[in-house]
């Protein structure tokens, strides 16, 4: 049993909150989310209760009273995907607290915003160092979810030189953040409100473009027109809105990579042309369906080693109360926000 400290409102929720239910589309576990359920994947907290030995990460063992980040999902380990070493949200027979595992399921307590939080057998449990404040270590899932761009360095041949994130919502922001700290040179940041564009130049944005203020076409100018014509190495498409794909597309270069990690709930179709889009200009394109169990750790030690080099400080904008659950959602949709979480037992 977990005691919550902070449970961070993702992307994912906004979309629960709004209705918008179908998620994982096209996989073997595609559903649609059913209510109630408690929302809250990205936790951190003190262990309050323990049945028997647990083991964190590093196969250490876990006491009552110890600080870690849970893994927002637990996988079988036994389907083709767990056997032959799929992303873990791959499974076929997939568990993800605050999503799948809903208030109709005994002890009903399998989402961070609630004062406790069950744990079931098989969640992977990563130790929070004593130098990481909870604020930051909230930050530990949506940065583990970057591991699609380091996949998309290791495509590219020019290691990154000029990076767009399109959407600069807190998951955007972390891709900034990794973007930044692994030696992008121009770094270009795009969103539709002033705010994340102000807080992205903080964390090393080259160039900001208003989506509220410049139209498709007028941002691909843009972006060619600050890559010397190319485009950019690799766009990061981390705005939720499943037009954002085509735009990305026609942003990046020759022979680019397109990582497409925040379309994690189905918004429906869009119109792309195979042949000039992807075929001819010879473009990777990486889907990101989430974290992967592997990223955890890396990234806690990435937000550590960087407390004092960049404002992640800044990057939890509001801490509210479980009671205001639903003001706190309306707030992270709004231009003053960057990440919310609710703190249940302050």
């Amino acid at each position: 049993m977990l005691q919550i400290s902070m449970s961070g409102i993702c992307g994912t929720d906004k979309h629960t909150f709004r209705g918008e239910v179908m998620q994982y589309a096209g996989t073997p576990h595609e559903r649609q989310i059913e209510y109630p359920l408690i929302c809250g994947h990205e936790n951190v907290g003190q262990i309050a209760a323990i049945g028997g030995e647990v083991l964190d990460s590093e196969g250490q063992p876990l006491a009552v009273g110890d600080r870690i980040v849970p893994a927002a999902n637990v996988n079988c380990g036994q389907c083709w995907y767990c056997r032959t070493g799929q992303p873990y949200y791959m499974c076929e027979r997939l568990e993800d607290y605050g999503n799948s595992l809903t208030c109709a399921r005994p002890p009903y307590l399998f989402g961070g915003w609630s004062e406790y939080m069950y744990l079931l057998p098989g969640t992977r449990l990563f130790r929070v160092p004593d130098a990481l404040p909870d604020h930051v270590a909230v930050l530990t899932e949506p940065m583990a979810v970057t591991h699609g761009f380091d996949r998309a360095r290791r495509l590219s041949e020019t290691f990154g030189e000029a990076v767009v994130v399109y959407g600069i919502g807190p998951l955007g922001m972390c891709h900034l953040i990794k973007a930044r700290l692994m030696g992008a040179g121009a770094l270009i940041a795009i969103d539709r409100l002033p705010s994340r564009l102000r807080r992205s130049e903080e964390f090393g944005a080259t160039l900001t473009l208003s989506a509220a203020e410049l139209e498709a076409e007028e941002l691909v100018a843009r972006v060619r027109e600050a890559t010397a014509g190319r485009g950019a190495d690799i766009v990061l498409d981390c705005s939720g809105a499943p037009e954002t794909f085509v735009n990305s597309l026609h942003m990046v270069r020759v022979g680019g990579t397109v990582v497409e990690a925040g379309a994690f709930v189905d918004m429906g179709r869009v119109a792309i042309n195979p042949t000039a889009d992807i075929c001819t200009k010879n473009v990777n394109v990486l889907g990101i369906g989430g974290e992967t169990a592997q990223a955890y750790r890396p990234a806690m030690r990435l937000l550590e080693r960087n407390l004092r080099t960049l404002p992640l400080d800044a990057l939890v904008s509001h801490r509210m109360p479980l009671e205001q659950a639903e003001p706190a959602l309306e707030l992270a949709q709004r231009d003053e926000a960057m990440k919310v979480v609710l703190t249940p037992t302050d």
